[in-house]
């Protein structure tokens, strides 16, 4: 299985919150199969900076990058967004990693519970 991870998962890690280990444990059993989407990691970039751990996201970059894929939401894709996030009922960053899971084949990791209302529709894994 590929996996497309979320986020929360990376971020649970890199500021060693309450589920760290957990995630960590995962994503070192599956570096082969591991994605992420461009805008998770702008994400986790903004997250950082904001809170001004810039030296965390540089580590993040040089060490964890290189293990995984980088995948975007195909342009043609970007004028299905509205409808879709009508349909499956979930805000912009959230419908953007469905959107990205579905085009690329790929179950989505994640700890936010969100994901709960699309598991019928696309493979979750919550850890």
């Amino acid at each position: 299985m590929m996996y497309l991870i979320d986020s929360s998962v990376f971020l649970e890690v890199l500021l060693t919150q309450e589920k760290s280990d957990i995630c960590k444990d995962f994503l070192d059993s599956n570096l082969d199969n591991l994605h992420i989407s461009d805008f998770s990691l702008h994400s986790i970039g903004v997250i950082l900076f904001r809170n001004k751990k810039e030296e965390i996201f540089q580590s993040f970059v040089t060490d964890i990058i290189p293990n995984v894929i980088i995948v975007s939401l195909p342009k043609l894709s970007y004028k299905n967004m509205v409808e879709t996030k009508k349909r499956i009922g979930l805000d912009f960053d959230d419908t953007y990693q469905y959107m990205v899971a579905k085009d690329h084949d790929l179950e989505i990791v994640t700890l936010d519970s969100d994901f709960a209302k699309i598991n019928n529709i696309v493979n979750i894994r919550f850890l």
